[in-house]
């Protein structure tokens, strides 16, 4: 399974990024969203090293909200979502 994971953008330069989630922290390429205005604490999807779409601060943490309770579950712990 494929999974695209919300990351908060820190810095950029050209069309790559330093970005952060959970504590890690990865160099993103851009590229594919070379038509969008991004920017320092945008959020955007990324997916095998590559921003593949822009999402909301909303959106993130409902995505991280799922993505923990998979964790959990695979942890065997119950979790209500």
């Amino acid at each position: 399974m494929c999974l695209g994971i919300p990351m908060q953008i820190q810095s950029v330069d050209g069309f790559v990024a330093r970005c952060t989630a959970k504590g890690a922290e990865r160099e993103v390429n851009l590229f594919m969203l070379q038509d969008e205005t991004i920017g320092v604490g945008d959020y955007v999807v990324v997916h095998l090293g590559h921003a593949i779409s822009r999402m909301s601060e909303d959106e993130a943490a409902a995505a991280w909200e799922i993505y923990d309770a998979i964790l959990a579950a695979q942890d065997g712990d119950r979790v209500e979502v």
